[in-house]
């Protein structure tokens, strides 16, 4: 009975909010320091399920600061880079999503376009400024 109901908070999930992509390395975790907590703050505030993504391979994961995170990672370990849109086909077939199902923010504008070259609706995050306030417009505009 536990699982049936899981599955169907899942889809219902999936149905009524999409998944938040998440660029790790240089948007949520700023290397040196940890979890940009003002972004984290942000992403809080929204109830969807979270994933964030790397290109990271082991030894960056600790260097990086990415094994104790709060959401759920991916990464194919640089083979291939979010560059690549086999990238984001993988990682949709991993978590068993659609393109419609998610939306993505990254501060690399080529990873961004391998992204939307899949049909991910996708935000380019400067990473210097950190203009939480166009995050989150994206995040309102694109999440239903």
């Amino acid at each position: 009975m536990k699982t049936i109901f899981l599955q169907n908070l899942k889809r219902l999930q999936n149905n009524i909010m999409k998944t938040i992509l998440v660029d790790a390395v240089d948007t949520f975790v700023i290397e040196g320091e940890g979890i940009y907590e003002p972004l984290y703050d942000l992403l809080e505030k929204y109830p969807n399920r979270k994933i964030i993504l790397t290109n990271a391979n082991d030894p960056q994961m600790v260097e990086f600061g990415l094994t104790d995170l709060p959401y759920k990672f991916f990464t194919l370990k640089h083979n291939p880079d979010k560059t690549d849109p086999i990238y984001f086909q993988t990682m949709l077939k991993e978590f068993d999503l659609k393109p419609e199902e998610v939306i993505y923010f990254e501060h690399n504008p080529d990873a961004v376009k391998s992204a939307q070259s899949v049909g991910i609706t996708s935000h380019h995050y400067d990473s210097e400024k950190k203009d939480l306030e166009a995050l989150k417009s994206f995040l309102d505009t694109n999440n239903l």
